[in-house]
């Protein structure tokens, strides 16, 4: 899957990271996701998260600078550049570990049920395939959090959410391009893939974004088929 992950991931260097702040979460998610950062995705990820924290899909670290300075915090994404952008936004003494990793692929072993939270903002709806095939990628994040431990974030639905036309724009450029792929991603999906791996799921819709919430890992989630 290393390949086609990194479609959706080679819009990231460090010239568009630059803007990425001003782009997605200004313009775009008020204009055409209709989400504000500010009311909804930056309570949900401090709300949610614990002392021991891996952040997954970081983009530039911009809900790092959020945090508390209790928080210890790992970040993994495949991108580099984005490594380097989160621990410089983050500051080094947050950040306690760095970690370039597919999320296709297991999570090495001595991650396992090591974290108390775990967050994906904005990055299912730019992984490859549909959102069953995204399913593995919620059974390895599981395998990292402890009995105790939430996965959350937050994620672009797709056509059947009826975007208004910049929404719809941005959604067939981003498509095609393979910056995105979730033509076909509903609450119902997430929801159940998100089940197959933990007991308890909330899912909530601003906008055009599903905030999500899930605990209580189920036993052995790797090896749910």
């Amino acid at each position: 899957m290393m390949n086609k992950t990194h479609d959706g991931i080679k819009v990231y260097t460090p010239l568009t990271l630059k803007l990425y702040d001003w782009w997605v979460l200004r313009i775009s998610n008020q204009y055409a996701w209709k989400c504000s950062t500010e009311r909804y995705l930056i309570p949900h990820f401090r709300n949610n998260m614990k002392s021991n924290h891996l952040d997954v899909g970081v983009g530039t670290g911009f809900y790092l600078k959020t945090i508390p300075d209790i928080c210890n915090v790992s970040l993994m994404d495949l991108n580099t550049s984005s490594l380097s952008a989160a621990s410089r936004r983050a500051g080094k003494g947050n950040i306690i570990a760095s970690i370039q990793h597919d999320v296709f692929n297991p999570y090495p072993t001595h991650l396992h049920d090591r974290f108390d939270s775990l967050s994906m903002f904005y990055l299912l709806h730019c992984l490859p395939g549909e959102m069953q095939d995204k399913a593995v990628v919620i059974r390895h994040a599981a395998a990292a959090l402890t009995k105790a431990g939430c996965l959350y974030g937050a994620t672009i639905l797709g056509d059947d959410v009826n975007h208004n036309a910049f929404g719809r724009k941005l959604m067939a450029v981003y498509n095609k391009k393979g910056i995105f792929s979730n033509r076909n991603d509903t609450v119902e999906n997430l929801r159940s893939i998100l089940s197959d791996a933990f007991h308890e799921v909330e899912i909530t819709v601003e906008g055009k974004i599903a905030l999500f919430k899930a605990e209580r890992k189920r036993a052995n989630p790797e090896l749910v088929d």
